[in-house]
């Protein structure tokens, strides 16, 4: 925390506005979905670094200076969407450029879940009090696809944003619909009392409700981590890996 702090005290002696912060981040964002088109992942990483040093100290000026607004809360969640949408489109024209269909459509479907993550719970907390369940939020992804950068496995890191971006909005569905309904008791014993104690494990990993620091949450990030480091890039058809994989064996045959 402590460079941290140091930026957020610059910022705030030099009176620079926090929506300006917002914005800057969300350029410095433009340029790492630039270099993940041109296939320069590990470049693309130190910029995302850079960028969400502004998306983490905006709000914290915010503070330091008194001007949070409404408008201010508005203006960090747009321009977050910006953000997410063109590392996205970044990557969706890498893999365009490579001829691979497959991927883009993997990416483009990662994309709109990972939209519709953030839109179900404003859509929800518009109708009850909070709707805040589902592992994969905006925190998670931008890691994830730091860590695909870094490590040139984003293929696998695109499987596991989409698969849990489904799961997050079926998820805050759900759970939206439980609570209108209110029948969380009939959910809670559906989970609780029927089940088995491995039946009641993936019911928690699916309908994920854990905040994070707690060990569910640990257990997850492993789980995922172990995914993306151990699976053999060909077996997901990684674009970056030699032979067509198992999807591109898949779609040959389907031809």
């Amino acid at each position: 925390m402590f460079p941290l702090r140091a930026i957020i005290a610059v910022c705030v002696a030099l009176r620079i506005h926090p929506n300006v912060l917002t914005l800057v981040g969300v350029i410095i964002n433009f340029a790492a979905a630039w270099q993940f088109a041109v296939g320069r992942f590990v470049t693309a990483g130190f910029i995302l670094l850079v960028a969400n040093i502004f998306d983490f100290i905006d709000g914290k000026v915010a503070e330091a200076t008194n001007l949070s607004s409404r408008f201010g809360g508005f203006w960090d969640s747009v321009m977050d969407r910006f953000s997410d949408l063109s590392l996205f489109i970044g990557v969706i024209y890498l893999y365009a450029q490579a001829g691979r269909t497959d991927y883009v459509m993997v990416a483009a479907f990662a994309m709109m879940f990972s939209v519709m993550t953030s839109y179900t719970r404003a859509r929800a907390e518009s109708m009850i009090e909070r709707c805040k369940v589902g592992f994969m939020e905006r925190p998670e992804r931008i890691v994830l696809v730091m860590i695909g950068a870094f490590t040139n496995r984003m293929a696998a890191i695109l499987w596991v944003i989409l698969v849990l971006s489904v799961v997050t909005v079926l998820d805050r569905i759900y759970f939206t619909w439980r609570a209108l309904k209110a029948q969380e008791a009939s959910a809670a014993w559906l989970g609780q009392s029927l089940l088995t104690l491995p039946l009641r494990a993936v019911w928690h990993a699916l309908y994920w409700t854990f905040n994070r620091a707690t060990w569910q949450y640990d257990l997850m990030v492993i789980a995922i981590l172990a995914f993306v480091w151990l699976v053999p890039p060909g077996w997901i058809g990684d674009p970056t890996a030699s032979g067509p994989g198992l999807i591109g064996i898949v779609l040959e045959r389907l031809r």
